[in-house]
């Protein structure tokens, strides 16, 4: 009976004790005063959210580009068409831009990756200009 009693103070009463004692130290540093409430911010200029549309851009195109060229031969170009077609032999044409990868007569690279980097290069590059214009709009 004394080894419960011990084991429910022990599991109960000590934390119990402990979060009590923590509560009145954070309350002795900061002072019995209650929180200040947080005032509204005010919302994002459209010049600040076309930079983040533009970061964004860059970032998935980066991501696209690096994703592409996975597919393009650098040390053994044999293993490109091996994994890609499944035929161990040279390829016939890679570039890096457009990303592109031939071999035997079949494009191994995915067909949206270039569709997919025009669409992020003009979303960046306007949203870009969007953003620096507007930001000097503000300013005059």
């Amino acid at each position: 009976m004394a080894t419960l009693i011990g084991t429910m103070i022990l599991a109960i009463g000590l934390p119990a004790w402990a979060g009590i004692t923590y509560v009145g130290l954070v309350r002795a540093r900061r002072g019995d005063e209650l929180p200040q409430p947080r005032l509204p911010r005010p919302g994002r200029s459209p010049a600040r959210t076309a930079a983040w549309v533009a970061g964004l851009a860059y970032l998935a195109g980066g991501a696209v580009h690096v994703y592409g060229l996975s597919y393009l031969p650098f040390l053994f170009p044999d293993d490109a068409c091996y994994f890609g077609v499944g035929i161990k032999d040279y390829p016939d044409s890679s570039s890096a831009l457009p990303v592109s990868l031939v071999c035997h007569g079949i494009e191994v690279v995915p067909w949206w990756v270039n569709p997919g980097l025009l669409v992020l290069a003009v979303t960046a590059v306007g949203a870009t200009v969007t953003s620096v214009v507007l930001r000097l709009r503000r300013h005059r």
